[in-house]
């Protein structure tokens, strides 16, 4: 079957709202909060077949589908969520959510903040995954979801998927843990400061307004550690754009401009402030950090079956940090499958469409008993 085809069509934003007082990891309590979020497929009458889709950095809640007025925005993962797709919702029910401090609808910088009647701002609290999984253990119960079948995602969404085996043990049978890591590496941390630093130091942010070269900036080494060397020499390589060798510093290579090109895409509708709070959530997650360091036994409390991904050119969540999280259940005898996939995609192949990687996904989840 061809997974490019069978979307699930047409599909609609919802809102939950949240009126009790939510403390956070930091210290910072929000005097209740939204989630915006869309389902896909039926939620059956034992409430046993929903799955939880935690997206990365830049994601949101629009996973699959497209909108009536926007029919070529397709969701962020669409060609993996759907009817006869590797998560199948002809058998599941499937939720996707704007995380909180997000910029797509969820409470976050962007919100206006309820006693000053402007928005949040630099003013937001830091969130972390933890406070991702709380918020989202809400939403499951304001949905009537007293356990997830599953949890899946890639990369910022494959630490939340994981840490909710470990945060509601009880509440979800299967993570699917995708181009993932147990935790950041100090090269990781890096780069996340650099791009912070890059909007942080941004003038018109100091002085409280969108600081869009910083943004832009932020996003272009994002890009670069998302793809991997064999990528781009094949699809840029030394190619140079028409007219080039000025022997000045105008965009000359291919390669510069495509960066350009996705720093000014995403500087013209992302959040700095939501960028700076996911970078540290990426900075922050640590689940062996409260067991000395020891990652098997802070795994020791999950409940669930794993399924563990990775990709071959993905340096920036190797597969080696996968293998951490693997050999980490393995020695406490838990459940977990194990795959690598030659990709040259870098760390984006988990957004893509691989006939390896999709038979993988499906063939986990149509064991997953409902």
């Amino acid at each position: 079957m061809d997974d490019t085809d069978n979307s699930v069509g047409v599909v609609k934003a919802e809102r939950a709202r949240f009126d009790d007082a939510f403390a956070l990891s930091g210290g910072g309590i929000l005097p209740g909060f939204e989630l915006v979020y869309e389902t896909y497929g039926a939620l059956n009458a034992a409430r046993s077949n929903a799955i939880l889709i935690c997206h990365a950095l830049s994601g949101h809640h629009h996973v699959a589908g497209c909108y009536a007025d926007q029919p070529n925005n397709l969701g962020w993962w669409d060609n993996m969520i759907g009817p006869g797709k590797p998560i199948d919702t002809d058998r599941f029910f499937v939720v996707g959510v704007n995380n909180l401090g997000g910029c797509h609808g969820s409470t976050g910088p962007s919100s206006i903040e309820p006693n000053r009647g402007e928005r949040w701002g630099a003013r937001f609290p830091v969130v972390t995954v933890q406070d991702w999984v709380a918020a989202q253990a809400r939403l499951a119960d304001h949905l009537g979801i007293e356990r997830w079948a599953a949890a899946v995602g890639g990369s910022l969404g494959g630490m939340q998927a994981l840490q909710w085996t470990l945060q509601y043990p009880e509440r979800i049978r299967h993570s699917l843990v995708i181009a993932a890591a147990p935790n950041l590496t100090a090269e990781n941390i890096a780069f996340n400061e650099v791009a912070r630093q890059a909007i942080l130091t941004d003038p018109d942010y100091k002085a409280g307004k969108r600081p869009v070269i910083g943004l832009r900036l932020a996003r272009m080494l994002g890009h670069i550690t998302y793809l991997s060397d064999d990528q781009m020499a094949e699809k840029f390589g030394r190619k140079r754009r028409t007219g080039a060798g000025s022997y000045g510093f105008g965009v000359e290579f291919e390669i510069e401009s495509y960066l350009n090109h996705q720093g000014d895409k995403f500087a013209e509708w992302f959040d700095a402030d939501t960028y700076l709070r996911m970078t540290k959530a990426l900075d922050y997650f640590d689940p062996a950090g409260e067991c000395g360091g020891d990652l098997s036994a802070a795994l020791a409390k999950a409940q669930a079956d794993f399924l563990v991904v990775s990709f071959s050119t993905d340096w920036r969540f190797s597969p080696a940090r996968s293998r951490e999280i693997v050999n980490a259940l393995v020695h406490n005898g838990q459940t977990v499958s194990y795959a690598e996939i030659a990709s040259v995609h870098g760390h984006d192949s988990f957004l893509m469409q691989d006939a390896h990687y999709h038979a993988i996904v499906r063939a986990y989840l149509d064991n997953v008993k409902l």
